[in-house]
């Protein structure tokens, strides 16, 4: 494999989190370059289909969101024959889509908050989950559209923002515990990060997005066992979801039980983010963890070639 690839990085895109993508992005094509690599920056502002230059190696998705992690643009490169970063398309799918996502979890013996869904703008505010409720869209990521709702009038809004984003709203219980979030790369978890919002609030997007807004610890101060157990259940829901080479898996623990949230495909790659954090603490550094990126996914689309071939043989 030459030293000096040709690199694509896409970034920026159509969604919510367009704005964080770009930050990503930025982030990873000095990196990238700061490794000897060529790199190309790429913004399909439309999603209506990505032109990616002629003698490109291998395409770093830093997208986020809709036509990012929805298995969109990976269906696209996989027709293009491109290796790319990150899951396949299906996982990719499946991951971002929180509900089907919950429902595999709760299939696969995995623990993970209550949860309903609403349709109907003008539901009453469900009684069964509690009374301190998480609402948010079933295909969103970085706490796009997150409510934390305590009583009917917070419910209505967040009820009618949340529906902006679909036809309909995941509701869960909220649980009171620490915030976790477990890295992993190569089948592998990472030294796991905990996060606390300075003021005590909760994780939302101002306090996962403004520098210094939230506390960060890696590795959390857990227990061995706790550490493992943590660890042992992200890597269940990462590969309960078909996912590969790298992603983040979200979680909270409460007296001991560490409840999933959610996997996330294309992590977040800018100052706060988490999935560099993690992998740090694990030896490698932000512009070797990117470069690992790009060379596994070249790995792992020259193996699928291969198999192909052999089959059809």
């Amino acid at each position: 494999m030459s030293q000096n690839l040709n690199i694509a990085v896409l970034m920026g895109g159509p969604s919510a989190e367009r704005e964080v993508s770009l930050m990503s992005g930025r982030a990873v094509v000095l990196a990238l370059e700061s490794k000897g690599h060529r790199v190309v920056s790429i913004d399909p502002k439309d999603g209506e289909g990505v032109r990616i230059p002629e003698g490109i190696d291998a395409v770093f998705l830093a997208l986020h969101g809709t036509y990012g992690e929805d298995g969109e643009v990976q269906k696209a490169l996989e027709s293009a024959g491109l290796p790319y970063t990150g899951s396949g398309p299906e996982a990719s799918r499946i991951a971002f889509d929180k509900l089907t996502s919950k429902r595999i979890f709760i299939e696969r013996g995995l623990p993970t908050p209550g949860f309903t869904t609403v349709l109907d703008i003008n539901a009453n505010m469900p009684t069964d989950l509690g009374a301190h409720l998480v609402v948010k869209p079933i295909c969103q990521g970085s706490s796009v559209g997150l409510h934390f709702v305590s009583n009917e009038a917070e419910w209505d809004k967040a009820l009618r923002d949340v529906l902006k984003y679909g036809d309909q709203a995941l509701v869960e219980q909220r649980i009171q515990g620490r915030e976790l979030t477990v890295g992993i790369l190569d089948g592998k978890a990472c030294p796991i990060v905990e996060i606390s919002p300075n003021d005590k609030a909760a994780y939302d997007y101002e306090h996962k997005y403004t520098v210094g807004a939230s506390q960060y610890t890696c590795p959390a101060e857990l227990d061995g066992s706790t550490t493992r157990l943590c660890q042992r259940v992200a890597l269940e829901a990462f590969n309960a979801l078909g996912c590969e080479s790298y992603g983040r898996v979200d979680l909270l623990l409460e007296k001991g039980q560490a409840l999933l949230l959610e996997v996330n495909t294309l992590p977040g790659m800018t100052k706060t983010s988490l999935l560099p954090m993690s992998a740090a603490a694990h030896g490698m550094a932000f512009a070797e963890l990117c470069e690992w990126m790009v060379k596994d996914a070249m790995r792992r689309h020259a193996s699928k070639a291969e198999n192909k071939l052999t089959t059809s043989l």
